[in-house]
């Protein structure tokens, strides 16, 4: 099916569409390619939110009883610690959520520090007041009220899992309020209805929001936009990278518009030119995460502190990206494209946890969550923009394993490309190039001459390409 080009002009309309298209391997290539890919996608993508309710387990929730219970008579009554035992032997809680009994100091600490989405407050009137309800006068027991329990919504931990949180937790504390319905047995009857309803359901839950978000914050998603564009910002310029370099070494073609350029050649190894690429990682991406910062803080206004640490917690992340999107390149070459944004993108927008919480993801994503880069980048993000910058909050662990990423691509960079080097395997032959470089000049010179003469007194080359050598 080749046909000789040495017989074609620059007038020849070359190979038409309609005899292109009728390539089988033409199509099967990009169709079993894109559709690996998009089922990948799907399934990733898909599967992370399609049911976070069925997906959750270990959700974080504190209990904090400061109930201190009352005497009747000679009895001690502890209706705080009946709600607890209540909340920690329901299937329905246990099953989904993680739930930990502190004090309301460790509380404040462990949400101060993304540790907790929620805080369920006892307070240390609710036996008094519940029995108050009934008639009953608990002896040394604190002021009575209406018995409430307070449910402390750690936004800044993220909306959706506070959300979860407590869609869980309320219908598991009415039940329990029922149950202490039946339960107490009321000295004097109930004078009205309203009473009655009252007493076969005692307790309140009110929602109570713990340290509100800062105003221009995206609702507590403003962590997880900015992570994501830092993201973009390293797998971006890798791309632009690697294009660019690979043009400039005469392995790519240059095309804007109409114009097209192809570079000769250059003669370099591939760790040589991973290096190269490497240095350009190091300056290009904390220069996008820079102006990422200025457009968001400075033009539109979003709520940020230690703007400084900000860009270099978020221009580590992003030269990270770039890095390993280079080496997937330099591995395996225009695929290593689609494979970055699968790994980088896709699979790491699934498993971040900034929409959806880790605890509600499917398994699998759970596991990918403990390397893909973005899950560490939004964990210090978040504790940069909502928890003061607290290490605890998540900033070192994502500065600690960010850094462990930059060192894996280091070594699997280094590793495949010398390997390459080291078994021949170079981007062009030698001898190819030795050609093509000849062609060039041949060519070159030709150009130079009048027509009809060459450099030697013999006709010279016409305008058209040479005929490369046939292949073996």
């Amino acid at each position: 099916m080749s046909e000789r080009t040495g017989t074609e002009t620059p007038t020849s309309p070359g190979m038409r569409a309609s005899r292109l298209l009728r390539v089988r391997t033409l199509w099967v290539t990009v169709i079993a390619i894109t559709s690996v890919l998009i089922v990948l996608m799907t399934v990733i993508y898909v599967g992370s939110v399609v049911d976070p309710v069925d997906h959750l387990h270990g959700l974080p929730v504190l209990v904090v009883n400061e109930d201190a219970g009352g005497a009747v008579g000679a009895r001690h009554v502890d209706i705080g610690a009946q709600v607890v035992a209540a909340l920690e032997h329901s299937s329905a809680v246990s099953s989904r959520l993680s739930l930990d009994s502190v004090t309301m100091t460790e509380a404040r600490e462990r949400m101060d520090s993304n540790g907790a989405y929620a805080t369920i407050v006892i307070p240390r009137n609710l036996t008094a007041s519940t029995l108050a309800l009934y008639g009953v006068k608990v002896t040394g027991g604190p002021t009575a009220a209406l018995p409430t329990i307070r449910l402390l919504a750690n936004v800044r931990a993220g909306s959706l899992g506070v959300s979860l949180a407590t869609e869980v937790a309320d219908p598991a504390l009415a039940v329990v309020s029922r149950v202490v319905g039946q339960t107490v047995t009321p000295l004097t009857p109930a004078t009205s209805p309203s009473e009655a309803a009252l007493q076969a359901n005692p307790l309140t839950v009110v929602s109570v929001s713990y340290r509100p978000l800062p105003p221009h914050s995206a609702l507590g998603l403003s962590a997880f936009y900015i992570s994501l564009l830092a993201i973009m910002c390293g797998f971006l310029g890798g791309t632009l990278i690697n294009a660019t370099v690979d043009g400039a070494l005469g392995y790519a073609t240059n095309e804007i518009g109409p114009k097209w350029q192809q570079r000769m050649p250059v003669r370099i190894t591939r760790w040589q030119t991973l290096l190269a690429k490497w240095a350009m990682a190091l300056v290009v991406p904390p220069i996008l995460t820079a102006l990422l910062l200025l457009v968001s803080i400075g033009l539109l206004g979003m709520d940020a502190s230690h703007i400084v640490l900000l860009w270099v917690f978020l221009a580590f992340g992003a030269v990270v990206i770039a890095m390993g999107t280079l080496v997937l390149f330099a591995a395996l070459g225009n695929l290593g494209q689609l494979v970055a944004m699968l790994v980088f993108v896709y699979l790491a927008l699934a498993s971040s946890g900034g929409t959806i919480p880790l605890e509600a993801l499917p398994g699998i994503l759970r596991f990918a969550a403990n390397f893909e880069p973005l899950r560490q980048i939004l964990d210090g993000t978040r504790s940069i923009l909502y928890f003061n910058a607290s290490g605890a909050a998540g900033l070192t662990r994502g500065f600690v394993l960010t850094g462990v990423g930059i060192m894996v691509w280091l070594v699997l960079g280094l590793a495949v490309t010398r390997w390459y080097d080291y078994r021949g395997l170079d981007r062009m032959q030698p001898e190819v190039l030795d050609y093509v470089s000849r062609s060039a000049a041949t060519y070159a010179a030709g150009l130079r001459e009048p027509p009809g003469v060459g450099s030697d007194g013999l006709t010279a080359p016409s305008n058209r390409a040479d005929t490369p050598p046939s292949e073996p």
